[in-house]
């Protein structure tokens, strides 16, 4: 039998026994209500009721801190004996690599096409809502850290969520965080191994093949996807035993480079056709408050635009504070502001580059998806390029592949998080999980497991049901967190104003052993 047959199989036997477990589950975290003509999935609703309501209670925070969180992030308010193990930077980076990927390039056509251009103008509008969740969640990694004995530390909501509650709700509170945690840690790790882990190399492999080759080439055989999981796990391997710091070096520069290299291809492409800028500006403004033309109308415009944003942002899921959580500061909402520029980069920017990328662009297989033919998401983006650049369908897939080396990463390191709060963090346990990581990453060359996928994400959504209730009931925690920062700001300007040093800040970081 050849080991084509054997995965084949392999794929089938797991599909048809946890294909009805995935749906069910599915029906019930993504469950949807008639809006409009179209389905509303009460999930995206909550993620985006979250981000109205941080908003609006701290007060625009994403629009009024703008500036002083660029500012941060180039280290301006960095603080000598900060604990920590990266700079403000390497941890924005860090946690951007885990939600720019595949979904920026293919999850944007789709949404473009089942929308329409109108999808859009709520997709953008959702990322800037999002940002103020993003800052409230990360704000709660940092203040409820843990510094461990060998210096590093460990945040996320499977240790916001105990600590904080039992603060301010007592033994209840900490009996229910407990609990939260454990479920946080769950969700967190399956999602990881398969969502983060093996549907990313599946899918950057599937790219590879078709590019190089195609279905008669050698990277198509199973021999190739052995070649390619093996290469893509060692690297893997070698950056995950560094740590965070070794991730976040890795991160610092792919990040900023591959996302560089993919804004620059899309202002070709809008550039090449500039006299059509305006009528696509003004198709994405008809297109979000006009019913022609779109599936389920304006409503339906919204709704695609919103589940597109919430999904590639992750604002509200509890992922990025993890990585947020290593950063060196004193104050725990230095680094909340920093991170309310991911969803910033991911979405406003780079899912808008995509969007407008297509529109603009106009390519024959965008039509056909439109009328109802099933077309790849990341096959109607590579034609969008191809209009101008017929050779970037090739500098395409490195993008591609750079971007879901990133995410295993980053997902990496959140795994060894949860999986570190589930069985310990000795060097064993440790060890053992970054083996079974890499071995995921071979197993995702060859495998689809399309059911395990579906579950991961239901996991990972549900989450947000948890970690959003935490951050309700810790938001005035944030709101203290942000007058501290904002009291150290204004004492370091007027001590820069006067020629004198930085304020002393006495607060230390738990430690544990």
């Amino acid at each position: 039998m050849s080991l084509e047959s054997i995965t084949n199989s392999i794929d089938e036997s797991v599909s048809d026994f946890f294909e009805p477990v995935a749906d069910a589950v599915s029906d019930v975290v993504f469950y949807t209500v008639p809006v409009g003509g179209t389905e509303l999935p009460l999930i995206v609703a909550w993620l985006v009721i979250a981000g109205l309501i941080f908003t609006v209670g701290f007060g625009l925070v994403q629009v009024r801190k703008f500036k002083l969180a660029f500012d941060t992030v180039r280290g301006k308010y960095d603080e000598e004996g900060s604990v920590g193990e990266v700079n403000h930077f390497q941890a924005l980076t860090a946690a951007v690599s885990g939600t720019v990927g595949l979904g920026n390039i293919a999850g944007v056509a789709v949404a473009v096409s089942i929308g329409g251009p109108g999808a859009t103008f709520w997709m953008i509008l959702c990322g800037l809502l999002g940002m103020a969740t993003k800052f409230v969640e990360v704000t709660l990694g940092v203040k409820y850290r843990v510094e461990h004995e060998d210096g590093t530390v460990s945040g996320g909501p499977m240790h916001y969520l105990p600590r904080g509650l039992a603060e301010r709700f007592g033994s209840g509170g900490a009996k229910l965080g407990k609990v939260l945690a454990v479920l946080a840690s769950i969700m967190i790790l399956f999602f990881g191994l398969f969502g983060g882990n093996l549907l990313q190399a599946n899918q950057s492999y599937a790219q590879i093949a078709s590019t190089v080759g195609g279905e008669d080439g050698f990277m198509a055989s199973s021999a190739g996807a052995i070649l390619f999981g093996l290469v893509v796990a060692a690297l893997v391997g070698l950056v995950l035993l560094g740590g965070i710091r070794s991730i976040a070096s890795v991160t610092s520069r792919l990040v900023p480079a591959m996302a560089g290299m993919y804004i620059v291809a899309c202002l070709v492409v809008i550039l090449a056709n500039v006299t059509a800028v305006p009528d696509a500006i003004q198709t994405i403004f008809e297109g979000a408050f006009q019913a022609d033309g779109v599936t389920g109308g304006v409503i339906g415009a919204l709704i695609v635009g919103f589940q597109r944003a919430a999904f590639s942002n992750e604002a509200g899921l509890g992922s990025a504070p993890i990585a947020h959580s290593a950063v060196k500061t004193k104050h725990p909402a230095s680094e909340g502001l920093v991170a309310l520029l991911e969803p910033f980069i991911d979405t406003v920017v780079i899912c808008t580059m995509t969007a407008l990328t297509i529109i603009i662009a106009d390519p024959a297989s965008w039509a056909d998806a439109r009328a109802g033919e099933s077309i790849g998401g990341v096959t109607i983006t590579s034609d969008a390029f191809a209009t101008v650049l017929p050779w970037f369908p090739h500098v395409l897939t490195v993008a591609v592949l750079l971007f879901a080396f990133s995410t295993i990463l980053t997902w990496g390191y959140y795994g060894l998080k949860a999986w570190s709060y589930l069985f310990g963090k000795s060097r064993t346990s440790e060890l053992t999980f970054k083996a079974l990581w890499s071995l995921f990453v071979v197993a995702g060359s060859l495998l689809s497991l399309d059911s395990l996928i579906s579950l991961a994400d239901s996991a990972l959504f549900l989450l947000s049901v948890f970690n959003i209730i935490g951050l309700y009931l810790l938001a005035p925690v944030v709101k203290r967190e942000l007058d501290s920062f904002m009291d150290f700001v204004r004492s370091r300007k007027a001590r820069a104003a006067v020629g004198g040093g930085d304020p002393e800040d006495e607060r230390e970081a738990v430690k544990v052993v």
